[in-house]
This record gives structure tokens, sequence and C-alpha cells, in this order.
């Protein structure tokens, strides 16, 4: 029944975690949980290994940020999607394609910039450019920037296991 319902908690950032075994009933539960959303994949009649294809990624992440232009320096607002190793970004929510989709394997680092005139900056450091983007707040900039460097290093330990394969 347990990996039949396969549980996956979330927290605010975005970060799921897949439990692996049947949490016990007779644990007093923090008031921390609260603010826990707790999002289940329900398949009946499914075994594990069908489920887990299905289930959302770990680390994913959408949301409307300002990205500042390559060219002309001009900030414009774009939606965001992160999924596993790519961060997309949109014209909006509705469009389907996407403008750009960086891969998060040639990324170098993410951090605060504050070189910019504006607030909840933060850059994505690529060989060829860096992204300057801003959040409206910052615990949306936190949270992104928090995401995309566990992704990081995700990919670097995925890097450092011999005979690595990428799954992007």
């Amino acid at each position: 029944m347990h990996f039949a319902n396969q549980p996956l908690i979330g927290s605010e950032t975005g970060t799921l975690i897949v439990l692996k075994h049947p949490y016990p009933r007779k644990v007093e539960e923090p008031s921390i949980y609260e603010s826990v959303r707790v999002h289940t994949a329900m398949q009946t009649g499914k075994t594990e290994n069908d489920l887990v294809p299905n289930a959302p990624s770990l680390g994913t992440k959408e949301g409307y940020l300002i990205k500042q232009g390559k060219i002309v320096k001009n900030w414009k607002t774009r939606w965001f999607t992160l999924h596993r190793n790519e961060l997309k970004y949109f014209k909006d929510q509705t469009a389907t394609e996407p403008i750009r989709a960086l891969d998060l394997t040639e990324c170098s680092a993410v951090q605060f910039d504050y070189s910019q005139e504006r607030v909840n900056c933060f850059c994505l450091v690529f060989p060829l450019r860096t992204y300057y983007l801003c959040a409206k707040t910052g615990i949306e900039a936190d949270e992104w920037i928090k995401i995309l460097r566990w992704k990081l290093s995700q990919i670097r330990k995925q890097l450092e296991q011999p005979n690595a394969t990428f799954k992007s």
C-alpha cells in the first residue's frame, strides 16, 4: 500500500522528497508540518516500478522572474520552469515554446548579485554568458538560489561518479 500511493513531501522551496519507508504512526507531529504540503500520486493497482517514471521530478520549480536582456540591457518579466537539469524561460505562462532552455550541466555558479540597480537579484554563470535575474521578494530569490544550487551540487555528484550517465 505504501508504494502504491507513493507519498511525496514537498517544502515551500519546491523540493520534493520521496518517502522510502512507511512513516511510524506513534510519532508526535511537530507544528512545522503545518507548512509542508503533502503530494500523492494515487495510481491504484500499480507497483513502485510503474509509479516512479510518472512521479514529479525532484526539485522542480516554476514562476515569474525578471531577466536582463543580452544585448539591450532592459529588464523583462519571463516565466521560468526548472525541470531536471534544464531551466527554461518563456515569454509568459501561457507560451508553449521556450525562448531558451539553459542546460544546468554547463552552469558554474548561482549567486546573489548586488551589481544591478534592482533588489532581489541573482545570477547564473555560464561559460559564454552570465544571466541576471530578479525575483519579486527576497524569499523568492532565496528559494530559486537554494534549488538551483542544489541542482548544481547534484549534477557535480553525478559527474564525479565513474561511468556516470546523464538524464536530462
